[in-house]
Formats: C-alpha cells, structure tokens, sequence
C-alpha cells in the first residue's frame, strides 16, 4: 500500500489580521492637506504545494489510456479500406480491444522461441505407459517356439538338446511367423515343433514354408480367434526412435520385453559362412539367444521388424539386427500361398566361394565355383557346366558366391543378362536369362540321427566345400 504524507503549514494565523490599522477620516484635523491615501499593498503570494505520489500515478493512467486509445483508433484508420468505407483485415494484425490498464514494462510476460519444457516426470510417465501398452499387446501376439531334437556329440554318443526361438502371429487363424533357422533343424530331422500363447496354451505346429536365403519360416497351428499383430513399415524409420523387443532369451525367461533405439537403417549382414547377405536395420534392445523371430514393436504398438541376428563377440553389447518388415511380410505372404518364394530370380546353380589359396594352388581364379546344375534350369539352358567359376554378371565383379548372389537379387524374374565365366583357362561369355525360384526340397529325415564323427566328410573336393561352404539358390 502506497502511504502518502499530508503537508501542513506549522505556522500561526490570526483570524482576520491586517497589516494596516484602521484610523478616522483624517479631513477633520488636517482639512486639504490631509494626508494622501497609501497606496494598495500588494496581494499577497500564495504558497506553493507538492504534488502527492496518488496524482502522479493516476496521471501515467490516463495517459497511457489516451495513447491506447489513440493507437487503436489511428491503427484502425490504416486498415480501413478508404474505397468501400469497409474494414479490410486480411493482411493486418489483430488489435484486441481492452478495458485494462496497460501492463508495466517489468510485468510485461517475456516472448521466447524457446519450447515448452515439458517435466521430466510427465516424460517417463509416458514412456512406461508406452512400454505397458505393448507389452500388453505382445502378451496377445508373441509365442515362444520350440523343439526336441537329438544329435551326435563329439565322442559319438547320442545327445538331445532344445531348440528355442520366438514368433508372433499374424492371422487370426493361426498362421505365424519366426526365423529359418529356429525350425531348420526340426525341419531337416523331422522332429516336431511346438508353440506356446502367453497363457500357457501349447500346440503342435506345421511348417507352412521357408526361405532360407532371407531366413524367414511361416507356422500353422489349429486355432482361430488369435489375435495377430499390426505390420507397420520399417521405410519411415529414423535413428533414434524408439522400439521395443519381445521374446523369450536363453529359451528361459519366456515374454522378455527390452527396449531401445534404432541405431541404424541399412545394414547388409551376412549370418554364417553359407548364407547371403539379408538387409536390416540395427538396433540396441538387448536380445539373446531364443530371441530370434521375435518381433520389434515401434512405439505406436506395431511389428516392423523380425529380431534376427546379434553380434555375439566377447566385450560387444547393443548390436541386434532385424529383417524389415515389409520385407518378412512379402516373403511370408508367398510362402503361405505357394509354399515357397516365387518372385525371386534363380540361376539354378550350387556353389561356393572359391578360396584364394586354393584358387593359387590349382591355377583357378576367384569367383562363385559351380558345384552342380539344375536341369532345364537357367545356366543349363545358358550352357553353364560344373566346376564352371563365375566372375561378372553385365560387368559387375563376382569375387564368390554370396556377392553373386547379392548381384542375382537385383534382377527379376525373365530378365537377360552377360555373365563371365572362367572354364579351364579360358574365359567365356554367356547371356542368361533368370528364371523363377523352385520350391526347395528338404532331404528325407533318417529314422536315426547320424553317426559321422564330427569333421569327417565323405567324397571328393567338392563334397568337402559344400558341407563346410557350399549352399545353393
């Protein structure tokens, strides 16, 4: 509250007192020579007083409020149009009427560029409940996938051990999805391959499908009312948004959520010593083994990605990669309907790469080394033989059989194109043209696993580099 002080005279002031004295008609003693009249005294000055603090505050008001009025009425002449007496607004800015007094410079709110912060508390309260949600999604969608198989350890004796991986359903009818090679060896041994729903509920699978090159299998279980998972697109990702993977690591800890970022879009992995390099995109979720063929949930609660493949070496942490989607889908969707891949350009050879040492040592050069040739096949028809090494397709170098198959995904089916090929010290020049895969065949599963001692192979050369290099496409 504003305290103002009064200001009074301390002096004192006797009521009706004159400076002249009053005195009879001086004519009657002195006759004409009485004395003249004194002149009037002058008026006396009025004293001066101080302007209180109150008066000088409500005058700033009333200025201020004739300088607003005066800004409102001169801004409102400029954007009148002076043609049609109407007012024209389009391109002026809006000048809000107020009855309030204007606000002092200090108390004025501060205009900044600057975004809202938003607490740091509100932003890990949203992060968790994005993690619930796909979690709970996840609990509907995510199976674990396993099977018992036997085999021949080191010292001859017959071993059984549990293959375990992840997959997600992708029909309400009971199709789903998970990696090649979770089922490959229960595919190959003819052993049996079960599911598990979240809820405990197990059943028998049947292997619908499955592409070994892109390392995806599509599963088929007796039930209906499933609640599939939502495909979303992996094209739109960037590095740094967040994901999330569910599985069951170690084959153990059933329905593990981790999450993370994506690290990287992009990358070309090549999983062992006989596949081909798939595309990914890499993220930093802890996955493990069982983990594969799980899926990678974005924020919003859909699958854009199959886990796949990790970097395993001691001292390494955070690599995980994943198939994208839309290309897990496209293949799943072929697989379903014919049971293989059948878009995917072929050559119709086996092969491997050729080692340098070896190709030093007979006189060879480096290049996919063909092993065998399908019949009536594409390089059949082209006059492609074995023990043929193929080294450029249409000028592009081939230095062995995954970078020839890298070159053959670029083609599509009933496409022509120049390959080299060395052949006994001379080097020919044959068009080709790609013709459309073949459903693979597995071989017939023995009633008894094998009985080989690990390492020994059987057979000439090429035996040799096709069970430790060799694979076909």
């Amino acid at each position: 509250m504003n305290e103002y002080n009064n200001n009074n005279n301390n002096g004192t002031a006797t009521e009706n007192q004159s400076p002249y004295y009053s005195a009879p008609d001086p004519s009657a003693h002195y006759g004409a020579y009485a004395p003249q009249q004194p002149p009037e005294p002058p008026a006396p000055q009025k004293q001066k007083k101080g302007v209180s603090a109150g008066a000088v505050v409500a005058i700033c008001l009333v200025c201020a409020i004739l300088a607003a009025a005066i800004g409102v009425g001169v801004t409102y002449f400029l954007l009148r149009d002076r043609t049609t007496g109407t007012d024209s607004l389009e391109d002026a800015p809006v000048v809000a009427e107020t009855t309030e007094p204007p606000v002092e410079p200090s108390d004025a709110p501060q205009i900044t560029d600057e975004p809202e912060q938003v607490p740091e508390q509100a932003l890990v309260s949203d992060a968790a409940a994005v993690g619930q949600h796909v979690y709970e999604l996840a609990t509907q969608q995510v199976v674990g996938i396993t099977s018992e198989i036997t085999y021949t350890n080191f010292f001859g004796q017959i071993s059984a051990a549990s293959v375990s991986g992840t997959g997600f359903i992708i029909s309400d009818d009971g199709y789903i999805m998970t990696n090649n090679h979770v089922i490959e060896d229960a595919r190959t041994g003819g052993y049996e391959v079960s599911v598990l729903t979240y809820d405990g509920t197990e059943y028998t699978a049947d292997i619908v499908g499955y592409d070994k090159e892109n390392d995806i299998a599509v599963l088929k279980i007796d039930a209906t009312g499933l609640t599939p998972v939502t495909m979303g697109s992996a094209d739109d990702i960037v590095v740094g948004d967040a994901i999330y993977a569910v599985g069951n690591p170690l084959g153990e800890l059933n329905f593990t959520m981790t999450n993370g970022i994506i690290s990287a879009t992009d990358r070309t992995i090549t999983t062992d010593t006989d596949s081909v390099p798939i595309n990914m995109f890499q993220i930093d979720a802890a996955v493990n083994s069982g983990n594969s063929g799980g899926p990678v949930y974005d924020a919003e609660g859909e699958v854009i990605g199959v886990v796949t493949a990790k970097t395993s070496a001691t001292g390494v942490e955070g690599l995980g990669f994943a198939i994208p989607i839309e290309d897990a889908g496209h293949i799943a969707d072929q697989l379903i309907e014919y049971g293989y891949v059948t878009d995917r350009a072929t050559v119709g050879i086996s092969g491997y790469t050729l080692p340098d040492s070896v190709a030093d040592r007979y006189g060879m050069v480096p290049g996919a080394y063909v092993t065998s040739v399908v019949a009536d096949g594409p390089a059949a028809e082209a006059g492609i033989q074995e023990r043929d090494i193929i080294t450029a397709v249409d000028g592009k170098e081939v230095a062995g059989f995954t970078e020839l198959t890298a070159i053959v995904r670029t083609y599509s089916v009933g496409d022509t194109a120049e390959l080299t090929v060395w052949r006994n010290g001379e080097t020919l020049t044959v068009s080709l043209t790609f013709g459309e895969s073949q459903k693979p065949v597995d071989p017939t599963p023995s009633p008894e696993p094998q009985q080989n001692q690990p390492g020994q192979y059987y057979g000439d050369m090429d035996d040799f580099f096709r069970q430790f290099f060799g694979f076909g496409f």
